[in-house]
């Protein structure tokens, strides 16, 4: 474990309310593993071997549907578990995770898993939060999927973004990992060609600034207002 800075991994949430032995003993059994930019993690439907929390980096999870249409389902950043199939009932991955940046994840195999949280009950019940607000977030976007027309879709996915992995910067807030319009397409159920149009007008009003696979919203209010449909 000598990758590891043992303060930062303490401090993180999936970890909140353990003792510091039961800490210890945690990642006595966890592997280090780094992933290069661009390395798949796990693929869909592939028996789902180990689970992991992520230390340094961002992954993107997507799903193929049945007609070959590719879903972005969300996006890790560092201090997530991910993969912990066995906790939603799954012995297979839902979706396909790929690094989009050098990341640093811990894991462990998923046949340690009722072990360890029986060992360790803390561990299941800081999982099972952040299980539940992931289906919150995916029954967020269902709705909006269902109801809101797609520039509200894409404000909300944009505004998400950077309440979970928001740098703020000189000119408002930065999503900081790598994000193009195609994954934005995909997050909100539209074509490259509509998100284009869309960044481009909230460009031209001073909104959000795009660029290389960056996307900073400059004005989070109005961009809030405009999600919401409030006139500006």
């Amino acid at each position: 474990m000598a990758d590891v800075d043992r303060a930062l991994v303490a401090a993180l949430p999936i970890f909140a309310g353990l003792a510091p032995a039961e800490l210890d003993a945690l990642l006595r059994e966890a592997q280090v593993t780094r992933y290069p930019k661009g390395a798949t993690v796990f693929h869909q439907d592939a028996e789902a071997h180990a689970f992991f929390v992520l230390l340094h980096g961002n992954l993107r999870v997507f799903k193929v549907t049945a007609d070959g249409q590719q879903v972005v389902v969300r996006w890790v950043s560092a201090g997530e578990p991910f993969g912990v199939a066995m906790a939603i009932g799954r012995t297979t991955y839902p979706g396909t995770a790929v690094a989009v940046v050098d990341s640093l994840a811990l894991q462990w195999p998923t046949a340690a898993w009722p072990r360890l949280v029986a060992a360790h009950p803390m561990l299941g019940a800081n999982t099972l939060v952040t299980v539940g607000s992931r289906l919150q977030e995916l029954h967020t976007r269902v709705v909006e999927m269902s109801t809101e027309q797609v520039e509200r879709r894409v404000a909300h996915a944009l505004l998400r973004l950077a309440k979970q992995a928001g740098r703020k910067v000189e000119r408002g807030v930065q999503i900081d990992f790598p994000i193009s319009r195609q994954d934005i397409a995909e997050m909100t159920g539209t074509t490259l060609h509509t998100v284009s149009r869309i960044l481009s007008g909230w460009e031209d009003q001073g909104l959000v600034e795009s660029g290389r696979q960056r996307i900073t919203v400059v004005e989070p209010h109005r961009l809030m207002l405009l999600a919401e449909g409030e006139p500006d």
